[in-house]
């Protein structure tokens, strides 16, 4: 197999200079049910695929660098049903999450999506296909 055979996205780690906030975030106000939970990593599943948190910095591979606040290092997307878009924004809502965009249709897209942010200024939107 060569890297054109790769069909599959196991688990996205993001960095974090506020894990246990992070952590709470995606326990708490995404629900996001907790596979692997140690100090320094933590992986949430949501569907077939792994969210993973570790704190940023030095470890044996590299040495990450300095988050920039305010700067977005991703932008995660998460696909729901068309009127989960509408109900997720009200439960955000509830639980005190910055909205960057409410739920706006994108004809183009053929998308409904919400935008806002997490603990580490990651832009994370909620989309629905119609």
């Amino acid at each position: 197999m060569s890297l054109g055979g790769i069909t599959n996205l196991d688990y996205t780690v993001l960095l974090c200079s506020r894990m246990a906030e992070t952590r709470a975030f995606y326990r708490d106000v995404m629900g996001f049910p907790i596979e692997t939970d140690q100090a320094n990593w933590v992986s949430f599943r949501v569907g077939a695929a792994l969210l993973t948190l570790r704190p940023r910095g030095v470890w044996p591979v590299c040495d990450d660098g300095k988050a920039v606040p305010g700067a977005a290092a991703v932008q995660l997307a998460f696909r729901v049903p068309p009127p989960a878009v509408d109900a997720c924004h009200a439960e955000l809502l509830a639980c005190g999450v910055p909205i960057l965009r409410g739920p706006t249709d994108l004809p183009a897209w053929r998308h409904r999506t919400l935008f806002f942010r997490d603990p580490e200024d990651n832009i994370i939107e909620i989309y629905a296909e119609y």
